[in-house]
């Protein structure tokens, strides 16, 4: 199932939540995608640390903006993608999708979350959490696995 799930990392601004997600796709064969600006630099010792030695495992594609973005998955994707972006700003739960090969998982900023603009263009899904949580959100790296998990089990990726 190499490279059935497509994962966007939009303007992610800590180093070490994005070597986790690397580290995710490289177990998982999904490809990341990295919207600009970043908040470091792919360079940085802690983005290297949490990814370890996966990085050569890795298909990293990295685009300029939204619309770079956009402009890849037309040309480059065997199908039109379908686009779910996760966010705390919507009651659909990621539980209520049927995945299905090449979907794209967008994930926001940690500080801030997808913009509005970005979540009006998308399909937009929240991880369930309780009401009366004394916290705003999950980590980011931890959302960004939950979900793919749930996505893989879905399409039932044996060969994992």
């Amino acid at each position: 199932m190499k490279e059935s799930l497509h994962i966007v990392l939009f303007e992610p601004e800590i180093p070490p939540n994005t070597g986790n997600i690397a580290r995710l796709c490289a177990c998982t064969g999904a490809q990341l995608h990295l919207v600009h600006p970043l908040g470091f630099d792919l360079s940085e010792k802690q983005v290297r640390r949490a990814g370890l030695d996966y990085w050569q495992h890795l298909n990293v594609q990295q685009h300029d903006n939204w619309g770079a973005l956009k402009f890849w998955m037309q040309g480059n994707l065997p199908v039109t993608p379908r686009l779910f972006g996760l966010t705390t700003k919507t009651d659909k739960s990621y539980w209520d999708i049927q995945y299905q090969a090449h979907d794209v998982l967008v994930f926001g900023p940690e500080t801030r979350g997808l913009p509005q603009g970005i979540r009006e263009e998308i399909n937009a899904l929240t991880i369930p959490m309780r009401g009366d949580a004394p916290v705003r959100s999950l980590n980011l790296a931890n959302a960004c696995s939950i979900v793919v998990y749930e996505a893989l089990r879905q399409l039932d990726s044996t060969d994992l």
